[in-house]
């Protein structure tokens, strides 16, 4: 295995940490902008994934991925570690702070040397401007706008 390397992206939004918090790990929520799971999410438990929001992009609904959770500071910190391969994963860090009247939102991904970084960083900056779309009723943005 190669050595990893991170993508890091931040997005402020004018909402609560609770806020945002809830629209990352409430499945009915995170299911508006990314995708929803099954399961009853703990560390070092599991749930199933369906990432969903593909399809906006000319996708396909992928096949549930069984996603370990790591660490979970509620409403703070959330580690996972997302099934890439049948032999490797990425490594996802969601970190949400105060910043004056709302939040930041820091996301860190640990990805292998190899893999196209560009095309990855455009589908998380992709999905990010989707959850300010779910968390505000807006419209949510077109991928031909992030494509690489």
């Amino acid at each position: 295995m190669t050595a990893p390397h991170e993508i890091v992206l931040r997005k402020e939004f004018p909402d609560p940490v609770e806020d945002v918090w809830s629209a990352v790990t409430d499945s009915e929520r995170l299911g508006r902008w990314f995708g929803t799971y099954t399961g009853r999410g703990r560390v070092g438990g599991t749930v199933e994934l369906t990432v969903t929001g593909e399809v906006d992009a000319g996708g396909e609904i992928a096949a549930p991925v069984t996603v370990t959770i790591l660490e979970c500071d509620a409403p703070r910190r959330l580690v996972v570690d997302i099934p890439e391969s049948a032999t490797s994963s990425w490594r996802v860090a969601v970190d949400i702070a105060p910043d004056g009247d709302g939040s930041v939102l820091v996301f860190t991904q640990r990805v292998a040397d190899g893999v196209d970084a560009a095309d990855v960083t455009a589908g998380w900056r992709w999905y990010l401007d989707r959850l300010e779309a779910a968390l505000h009723g807006t419209a949510r943005p077109e991928w031909a706008a992030y494509a690489p």
